[in-house]
This record gives C-alpha cells, sequence and structure tokens, in this order.
C-alpha cells in the first residue's frame, strides 16, 4: 500500500477519525507530499475497545488510503503487523522524515486532547517544521462555546443551540424558528407501541475476516462481539452517504415520536446510525442538517422529527466538543459525588439479572451501539445510582461504542450520564427508579425483578438505589429546584421506610456482581 520510495518534502497525517476525503489537501495532487496513515499499538491499547470499532477503523483507513492512491496522491501506510511499525504515531513520523528526507509536518487538529498535547509536544521538540491544519469538519471552533457561554455558570445547550440555528439559518425564517418554537422535545418521549416497525437494517455488509484476524495475530486486545463476517458499518464515504439518505426516506419520518423508545424487540428502531461515519468524518455535519432539513421542506417529515433529529448535531455535538476543549484536562478528572465502585463484571458480559441492564449491555456488546436513552436512563442511570467510579464509566463508554471519540463521549458520560462535574453540563441528574425504564420500554416485562418492589429480596434495584442516592446526596442536590418533588416526598416518609430503603440500597452496592 506504499510508494514512498522517492523523497517527500512533506509529510501529512491522517489519524484514524480523520477520513474526509472533502478535505481541501485533497483537492489536487502533489508529488512532494507524502500522506502517513497508521495502525498503532498507541491508540488501539490506550482504553479497551470493543472488536467493531477496530476493525471499522482499520477498515474505514485502508479503504481511504486506497482510494488516496487511486486519486494520484502518495501514501505511505503501516499496519498493525508491518515490522517496521514502531506503535507510536510521532515515533512513526520520525523514522518515515528521515528515510524519505521530508523537512516539513503538517496534520490536521486532533479532536483528543491527548492527541493534541503529544502533537504539540512533536512538534515543539522535533526538527521538522510543524504545522497543523483546521479539519474542516465542525461548524464551530475549538473555543466558540466558551466565548459563548463566557461569564456563565450554567452552559446550557439550548442557549448554544439557538445562537448555531440562528447562525447558520437553520429551520429558521429570519430571527424566527419555524413552527414557532426553539424545540419540540415534548413531542418526542413517545413509548413504541410496536408498530410502525422499524424499517430494514439499510446498511451493507462486509466480510473483514481477514482483517480481524490480523487484528488479533497481532495481540490486540478487545472485547465485544467483532462479526467480523457479516459487517454492517461503513467502509467508505459513498456508503455513508447511501446510509444517510436511507435514513431520512425511512426512518426519519418516525424518528421525533420515538427517538427516546426502547424496545427488546427491535433494538434499532428508527435510529440512523450515522455517529460512526459523523466522527470518522466520512460525513459532514453541514450534508447531514441539510438533507433533514430539507425533508422537511419536501413535506416529508414533521417540524418535530426534523428539530429534534437537527438539535443532536448542530446543538448538542458541537455543544459537548466545546466543552470538552474549555475543560480540559482537569474535566477527565471530574467526580464531585467521589464515587469509588468498580464496574460489576456484567459490563463485559451482560449477564445480569436485571433484564434492562442486561439487554441495554448485551445489545452494546452485540453491535456496538446503543442509543441515547439506553445509554443514558438504563447503563448511565443504574451506574450513578450504584456509585461506580465516573472514570471507570467513561473508560468502558469509551472502549464499547463504535462512535465513541473523548471529544465527544466524555462530556455526555461524566458530565450528562454521571453528574460527575456537578451540574456544569447537566441541569441536574438523569436519575430515575424503575417507573421510567418501565413507561419508555417493554424492558420490565419478563424481568426477575419487581418493578413495583422497593425494599424486598425481589424488588427492581433501580428503586431503592435510586431513593438512596438523593438521601445520600441531599447537601448537594436539594437546593436544585429542577428535581422537584423528590426531597419532600423523601421527607414525609416514614423513618424506618428510610431506614429499610438505605438497607437494601446498601446491601445491593456490596453486592453488584450478584444482580
Amino acid at each position: 500500500m506504499n510508494n514512498n520510495q522517492q523523497p517527500a518534502h512533506t509529510l501529512r497525517l491522517i489519524l484514524g477519525d480523520q477520513l474526509n476525503s472533502q478535505h481541501s489537501w485533497f483537492s489536487h495532487q502533489q508529488d512532494d507530499v507524502l500522506y502517513v496513515m497508521m495502525e498503532v499499538r498507541q491508540e488501539t491499547d490506550y482504553v479497551l475497545h470493543h472488536a467493531q470499532k477496530i476493525i471499522a477503523i482499520f477498515a474505514g483507513m485502508r479503504e481511504f488510503a486506497r482510494r488516496l492512491q487511486l486519486a494520484g496522491h502518495r501514501v505511505h501506510y503501516l499496519t498493525i503487523d508491518d515490522p517496521d511499525n514502531l506503535h507510536a504515531i510521532t515515533a512513526n513520523i520520525e523514522k518515515l522524515a528521515q528515510m524519505v528526507q521530508a523537512q516539513e509536518f503538517q496534520y490536521q487538529a486532533p479532536d483528543e486532547y491527548r492527541l493534541d498535547q503529544q502533537l504539540q509536544v512533536f512538534a515543539q521538540t522535533t526538527a521538522l517544521r510543524c504545522y497543523m491544519f483546521d479539519s474542516e469538519h465542525f461548524l464551530t471552533q475549538r473555543e466558540e462555546a466558551g466565548k459563548i457561554f463566557e461569564g456563565r455558570k450554567k452552559w446550557l445547550m439550548e442557549h448554544f443551540y439557538r445562537q448555531m440555528r440562528v447562525k447558520y439559518q437553520v429551520l429558521m425564517t429570519g430571527q424566527d424558528p419555524i413552527g414557532g418554537a426553539w424545540n419540540f422535545d415534548h413531542d418526542n418521549r413517545k413509548a413504541w407501541p410496536g408498530l410502525p416497525w422499524e424499517p430494514e437494517d439499510f446498511r451493507p455488509r462486509h466480510d473483514h475476516s481477514t482483517l480481524w484476524a490480523t487484528i488479533q495475530n497481532a495481540g490486540v486486545k478487545s472485547f465485544g462481539e467483532p462479526n467480523a463476517s457479516e459487517f454492517a458499518w461503513p467502509l467508505h464515504r459513498d456508503e455513508a452517504l447511501t446510509q444517510l439518505q436511507a435514513f431520512v426516506r425511512l426512518a426519519l419520518p418516525h424518528f421525533g415520536d420515538f427517538q427516546d423508545a426502547m424496545s427488546s424487540k427491535a433494538w434499532r428502531l428508527f435510529h440512523s446510525l450515522l455517529s460512526f461515519a459523523l466522527n470518522v468524518k466520512m460525513l459532514s455535519p453541514r450534508e447531514v442538517i441539510a438533507a433533514v432539513e430539507a425533508a422537511y421542506s419536501r413535506g416529508e417529515v414533521s417540524i418535530a422529527a426534523a428539530e429534534g433529529y437537527i438539535r443532536q448535531i448542530l446543538g448538542w455535538r458541537e455543544y459537548v466538543r466545546g466543552v470538552y476543549w474549555h475543560f480540559m484536562p482537569d474535566y477527565a478528572q471530574e467526580n464531585v459525588f467521589d464515587h469509588q465502585a468498580e464496574l460489576p463484571t456484567w459490563f463485559w458480559t451482560g449477564k445480569t439479572k436485571m433484564r434492562c441492564l442486561s439487554l441495554a449491555i448485551g445489545q452494546s456488546l452485540q453491535q456496538a451501539h446503543a442509543h441515547h436513552i439506553q445509554r443514558l436512563m438504563v447503563i448511565g442511570n443504574f451506574s450513578l445510582l450504584a456509585g461506580l467510579h465516573p472514570q471507570r464509566v467513561h473508560e468502558w463508554y469509551l472502549g464499547v461504542y463504535i462512535d465513541a471519540f473523548e471529544w465527544v463521549e466524555l462530556p455526555n458520560t461524566l458530565g450528562m450520564s454521571q453528574y460527575a462535574d456537578g451540574g456544569v453540563l447537566a441541569t441536574k441528574p438523569y436519575v430515575s427508579s424503575a417507573a421510567y425504564i418501565d413507561r419508555m420500554s417493554d424492558y420490565c416485562k419478563g424481568c426477575q425483578y419487581d418493578k413495583k418492589q422497593r425494599t424486598t429480596e425481589n424488588a427492581c434495584p433501580f428503586n431503592a438505589l435510586y431513593w438512596d442516592f438523593f438521601a445520600r446526596n441531599e447537601e448537594k442536590l436539594s437546593s436544585n429546584p429542577r428535581i422537584g418533588m423528590v426531597y419532600p416526598q423523601l421527607r414525609k416518609m416514614q423513618p424506618d421506610i428510610r431506614i429499610e430503603l438505605a438497607q437494601r440500597a446498601q446491601f445491593l452496592r456490596a453486592n453488584l456482581d450478584k444482580l
């Protein structure tokens, strides 16, 4: 895959999440530029990754390199099993620069803080002239959200989102939102009754068995099902565009109604599954937003469906990136409740008697994907109530999901899911008893635990853990106006009931592996 025998003046690094074929770098071919791509243990090993995540990124990188070469670009590609691979990005760059007598090193701005720091240090110590370029992907700059929220204690996404709507004139008539409201979230909270049925899985299939064998033989550790012979994630931009078109046509009309719903019978429902293609930059957020807005303009989807989906891309995705770059690196260590418990073993197997968690984690291990409510209100909800260490939860989320890169996953996990930042990102802890999960899913049906019981042996663990969480953290949370009736209800409880709840919760936290 390499055509690097001749000297090159400039090395250009392309990371595994920078598969943006529309980048201006590729607008014309230059004989003195050598593009560098590499599969390195530095990236496979910094956290334990899902097998499908490793396969998808490596497969996408290899296809990207192949297409660059077909377009006439020079490419140096280091595979995971290449004996010349030093398995560290900067070490490989230094070695290659000497080999081809390069004088200049160029790279696109990394999206993860650790890589940004690594390349900045390299730029200060190498003899190469180093230049960082924009990835030409996001709608905002790293520091833009920080400027918008300057002087504000709370980083409310809605404030940011409205500014983005106006700035990019998305679903707008001048300064006014189409439909007369900025947010139609109240229309997007329906449980799925079983109909309409989820559309056919419109993703192509690939056989990556050979690549998977190479990854295994190289000694790379992973978890989750590889599904290598029937691999369903896009290989290149063309497939991602086809997936986008199929989503808009087949699933988006129902996305708004059921975006928060969960079902044991249909794991995809009406979700786009485009987050992987977006986060490795096969697709741009602009074109995804434009496709959804166009569907609304043609009368094919409701304003609630269009706005609900666009809010995830134009609002939340850009917003959490701004949170990440403003608060790193300290943000990664936030732990406001001082939770210390390790993850139960069933996070790696899905084998728990709690049906909701068995289904959500089992799906994550099988598909490398779960939608936002499964991540937030089932897995994240339990993690917070049970007092799991937020950094261990973060590492699991970063590893298990195919779309998880730290810039987007870390604020979602530590801030939104675990409230570990004390409310910088989320306005309240997103926790619930069994009642919410039962309302939004069929997960409680057939469960070994009773969703209505709180302290009996067969009571749903969510119930005692829920009340005990608020009781234990009353000093930190009781003044939060968004928590509602929790503390008035707690104060009305008989002392013996509160003691029973605390004892049951303590027992559950001491026996997490057995739940």
